[in-house]
């Protein structure tokens, strides 16, 4: 089998981070997204994967390069524009050639993996394989009506949700998919859509079968997404300290620090993790949190948060939360008279102030 990523889109949700930072390239628990997926694949036993890029291909192809960190072989596909998972399909037709394959939306995050499902779709006669899963607000996916087990019908983005079960971002594949994207046409978005492509394999006798994932799924579109993956990722991580701690500070529960991190008369309260060469100095660090690398946090508290790397917080009296701080950033409490709050925001920024 074969593996395909889908890393294009312009993550106009998680604006102003994804003016500056492909999407996929945002960590969770201080590991890019795109880099979770391909370990996934990886993990799976595919060792051949195509990831479809747009407009940030030359940041993704730095970041992830030949794919040789990972054991995998890396292939390129650029795609002309966004449209539609089953457009991106037919641009890694040539790629893909005749073999089964997977894919995999490269802003996806999944509780425990492929590696069950790659073995089970291998081992089955099945066209397809679509993964499902429970959601609150099924008008935001492509939804699957099911019936003694089988797919019945699917709709994308539906207005009146006809069942709760959403297509996670994990599909596969065998070569009649090219068949199916090469017959359909564009939604009203104007997009080649994945659900009209297996209802296509589904009106035509293709054997396409749903599983339905029980664990935890998110979608990292938006940034409350992002915190929530975020928090179910270092709740599994084992706890692992490579850095320096001193006698002065703490490290409560599930703390992880990585090399070159040095902690100060602080408090790590777990689940969390601190990035290579970052400083935390005389604070409090919450659970749910990741600090990226070469960041510095001096008297300040946050939880429940992601800060990226080389930024610095410095005095900050109230706790941060619930934010999620980009690259470069400065927060930090001027000394001078008198007292305001002074910022330079891009485009798109959101501020709470307590």
């Amino acid at each position: 089998m074969k593996g395909l990523i889908l890393s294009g889109g312009k993550g106009t949700r998680l604006y102003p981070l994804t003016y500056t930072c492909a999407k996929q390239l945002v960590p969770v628990a201080n590991k890019p997204v795109l880099f979770r997926v391909i370990e996934a694949i990886h993990e799976a036993g595919i060792n051949d994967i195509g990831i479809v890029v747009g407009d940030t291909a030359a940041e993704i192809r730095e970041a992830v390069g030949d794919g040789s960190r990972w054991g995998v072989e890396i292939t390129y596909i650029k795609q002309e524009a966004p449209l539609g998972l089953a457009h991106a399909v037919k641009t890694a037709q040539e790629f893909l050639g005749d073999e089964r394959f997977v894919m995999f939306l490269g802003d996806n995050v999944i509780q425990g993996g492929i590696s069950r499902l790659i073995s089970q779709f291998e081992s089955s006669e099945c066209n397809s394989q679509i993964v499902l899963t429970q959601v609150a607000h099924p008008q935001q996916y492509g939804v699957a009506v099911l019936k003694n087990g089988s797919i019945v019908k699917l709709v994308e983005k539906p207005r009146d949700p006809p069942s709760d079960l959403a297509l996670v971002g994990i599909y596969m594949f065998d070569h009649n998919i090219f068949e199916a994207v090469n017959h359909i046409r564009p939604s009203w978005r104007n997009e080649l859509e994945i659900t009209d492509a297996i209802q296509y394999l589904v009106d035509r006798g293709y054997k396409v079968f749903p599983y339905v994932h029980t664990g935890w799924w998110i979608d990292t579109g938006a940034p409350g997404d992002m915190l929530d993956a975020n928090r179910l990722v270092l709740d599994e991580l084992e706890p692992q300290v490579e850095g320096y701690v001193d006698r002065d500070s703490k490290l409560i529960g599930k703390v992880t620090i990585q090399k070159g991190a040095e902690i100060i008369s602080s408090i790590i309260r777990g689940p969390a993790i601190v990035g290579e060469g970052t400083r935390i100095v005389n604070s409090y660090i919450g659970p749910f949190t990741s600090i990226y690398h070469h960041v510095l946090v001096e008297k300040s508290e946050i939880e429940h948060s992601i800060v990226l790397e080389h930024s610095r917080i410095i005095d900050i009296p109230q706790r941060i939360e619930s934010s999620l701080i980009g690259r470069n950033v400065e927060i930090v409490r001027s000394p001078l008279l008198p007292k305001a709050h002074k910022m330079t925001l891009g485009d798109n920024s959101r501020v709470g102030l307590l």
